[in-house]
């Protein structure tokens, strides 16, 4: 039997896993993380994730879509049909950060209404 490669990137003791580091740095770009916390809810339409970030333009919220859909973390489906609908939904991967997504935004409240 073949030894099975470890997927844990070798890093000395006390610094930062390349792969939190990685998606630490996705999922904190501008607007990225709001988009992932909307889509926790359920699957949304460009026209509504935009109303559900306010603030966020159609043009960078299309980018980051794209971004999203690149990682792995976003789908989109398209319905065929006039005008054609696209719908935007979390992948079994993205709906991973769901718990996750959750305590950061318990954690935002408690932060906020003590500073």
């Amino acid at each position: 039997m073949e030894p099975v490669p470890s997927t844990q990137a070798a890093a000395a003791p006390g610094s930062v896993c390349p792969h939190f580091h990685a998606a630490i740095e996705l999922i904190g770009k501008r607007w990225t993380g709001a988009i992932v916390c909307a889509l926790t809810e359920r699957p949304m339409r460009f026209g509504e994730l935009g109303k559900a970030i306010p603030g966020l333009s159609d043009r960078l919220l299309s980018q980051r879509l794209r971004e999203l859909e690149e990682e792995g973390l976003v789908e989109r489906e398209v319905e065929a049909g006039t005008p054609v609908r696209v719908t935007y939904s979390l992948t079994p991967i993205g709906e991973q950060l769901g718990p996750a997504i959750g305590e950061l935004r318990s954690w935002a409240k408690q932060w906020k209404n003590t500073g």
